[in-house]
Order: C-alpha cells, then structure tokens, then sequence
C-alpha cells in the first residue's frame, strides 16, 4: 500500500467550473476527496437589503443580476410576488409575452449549461454550437426591449415594451431551426463514449437524498420526482398548454443531463402553442398606480426557473418600498448536498459533479 499524507486543497476561485467567486477546500488522499467544504466567498451585493430602500420597480432590475442567464425568469417571480399582494390582473396579452421570454430564456440558460459543461470536462465544439444558438434568443430579446443579458423587461402589472412587427414570426422560425439544431447536439454528444464515461454513475444520489436536501429543479427529477411548478402550481398561463415534465431515475450527472436536454424540447412545445395562440392586440399593461403601495400584509410565490425553485417572499406595510424581501435562490439550496456528492470522489470527477448540478454564483452569493 502507498503512503500518502492529506492534503488541503483550495479549488476555486480560478478554476473553469467555479465562474465567480466561489470556492471548495477539499481534504485529499491521494486522489479521493475524504472532505469537501463549500466556501461562497465574500462579494455580497445585499439585493435584499438594498430593496428596503428602492420602490418596488427599482428592485426589478437587481433580480436580472441575480441569475444573469436567466434574467427574465427572475424579473417574473419578483412582479408576480407584488401583483399577488395587489390582486392584479394581467392583460392576456401581456401574459403571453412573458411566457414566451421565459421560456426562450429557459432554453437559452440550458444552452449555456450544456456548453459550458462539456467545455469544463474537456470538449471544445459544443460550447461555439451553444452559443450560436444561444445568440439568436439573445438577438431577439435586444430587439424585444434593447439589452442582452440584464432585460429589466417585465413590470408589475405587465412588461415595458410590446413585441415589435415580424418578432412573433422570428420566434416561430426558431422552433424548427432549434430542434433540428437538437438532433445534431445528441449525435455529437449525448451517445459519446468518452463523455459517457465521465458522467454515468458519478455524482449519484435518490429521491429521498434530494428532497432532504431541498433540491428543485433538474437536481430533483433526475431521481424520478415528477415536480415542476408550471405544472403542479400553475402560475401565468401554463395551465393553457400541453407539455409534459421530464424525469429519469438514476439520479446521476448524465440523468440531470438528460432532463435538461428534454426541458429544451418541452420548452420548444410550449412556444410553438404560444405563438399560435398570441393575440393580435391588447394592451401590455395593466391600470397601476405610478407609484406602487401594495396592500399591509406578507406573501411568497415561487415559480419553475432553469435551475429549480426561485421564491419570493415580500412584507408589505403599505408604503412605496417594501418591508422586508427575500429570495428563495434555487443554486444556494442546490449546492447543499456537494459536500455528500464529493465525499469519496475523484479531483477529476468534481468537476463533473460540481457543472452538472448547474450552480449560477450570483444566486449564491446575492
């Protein structure tokens, strides 16, 4: 037997699949992780704290930052929170327009996951495949309210801008082109031996495991638990739509992997339905106050974003900020289980581990 001595190792912040200012310690023999420690880091941007003194349409903006691949989503939980305390209702028209930027935005946050992850286990290809697809969505959500990754696009009561001419029919066109685009991923990637060979079987946990660690999202279905939000506590309009909710059971790193690739074929089902049914007038905005004072009172809302379960829980004491605000951010409660993932693992497979949980930073360190 080889004599080796325990090392401490700092992994992060530099490494590729730590993006931010996130670290792990691990304790080593050898080459196994005997103990794993999750370090956030220190770059706090106190979104909640900072919210107590902004109105309600100023916080906005810091959600888009919070998950900066996933903006739209975010923008959402936080003004449905506000129009649940005000009883709102939303001009259909409206609605329809956030639906399909999430789920755009949805397919776009899965596309830089699945290209990034393989970049971090050693392919170079799928990454310039992913962000040219990926490109696309972006485009048109500049030309649909002007930026590219930080949107500020939804309001309470609505969204700023209406879809401009010919931008529902670039939609359209995209579904066909992204799903042709799909097949091509799977031939590349998903039956490849090599890269078979490092996400079978690693990073393994059940249903049990996953719901003690309040995981969400494709953390959780890959272990064969069939929730998704859209479906089991409709919000917006989902409840319109037929597609259905992937889930594998084997709980490992190609499982999440598989569920996500299908997420992006559901989304594509769901957009194909919204742009078919899209009203072809009415109004974007519904009658709010310019100056937003929700009713005295408290409520939490929680929606399906492309890492699971994003919360958020508002106290209103009828005046134009509110009380107290908090997030329930999906990669914060994820990353709880890494260090019973790690345990026992390989250098190597950390990464594979750690990429195919799918952590956002700036969800864990806000």
């Amino acid at each position: 037997m080889i004599r080796t001595e325990e090392l401490l190792l700092n992994v992060g912040p530099q490494h590729p699949s730590t993006h931010g200012v996130f670290r792990i310690i691990v304790k080593l023999d050898g080459e196994v992780i005997t103990e794993a420690t999750p370090v956030i880091g220190y770059l706090h941007r106190g979104t909640e704290k900072l919210a107590e003194n902004l109105t309600y349409t100023q916080v906005i903006p810091y959600t888009d930052r919070m998950d900066y691949v996933s903006a739209m989503t975010n923008n959402y939980v936080l003004c449905h929170a506000v129009e649940t305390l005000m009883d709102l209702e939303i001009p259909e028209r409206a609605e329809f327009l956030r639906l399909i930027v999430m789920e755009l935005q949805r397919i776009a946050s899965h596309l830089v996951w699945w290209g990034t992850y393989l970049l971090d286990i050693g392919a170079m290809s799928p990454f310039l495949y992913a962000f040219r697809e990926r490109e696309m969505i972006v485009n048109m959500f500049n030309e649909l309210c002007g930026a590219r990754l930080t949107y500020f696009y939804m309001r309470v009561g609505g969204v700023k801008w209406d879809a401009p001419e010919g931008w529902i029919d670039k939609v359209r066109d995209f579904i066909p082109y992204m799903r042709e685009k799909l097949d091509e991923y799977e031939q590349l990637v998903s039956g490849n031996e090599i890269f078979l060979a490092r996400v079978k079987g690693v990073g393994t946990y059940d249903a049990q495991s996953a719901i003690d660690f309040g995981l969400s999202g494709a953390n959780l279905r890959s272990t064969g638990v069939k929730f998704d939000l859209r479906k089991d506590q409709p919000y917006s309009i989902y409840d319109r739509f037929d597609f259905d909710v992937p889930v594998q059971t084997a709980g490992d790193c190609y499982a999440r992997y598989l569920v996500r690739f299908e997420e992006i074929k559901q989304s594509l089902r769901i957009l194909e339905q919204a742009v078919e049914q899209f009203p072809e007038d009415g109004q974007i905005m519904a009658k709010v106050p310019r100056v937003i004072r929700p009713p005295e009172g408290e409520v939490y809302t929680r929606i399906e974003s492309p890492r699971g379960e994003i919360g958020c829980h508002i106290v209103s004491k009828k005046k134009p900020q509110p009380y107290r605000l908090k997030f329930r951010r999906p990669s914060f409660v994820n990353l709880q289980i890494l260090p019973k993932l790690l345990v026992g693992e390989t250098m190597t497979n950390l990464v594979t581990i750690l990429g195919g949980i799918d952590i956002v930073l700036g969800e864990v360190d806000g």
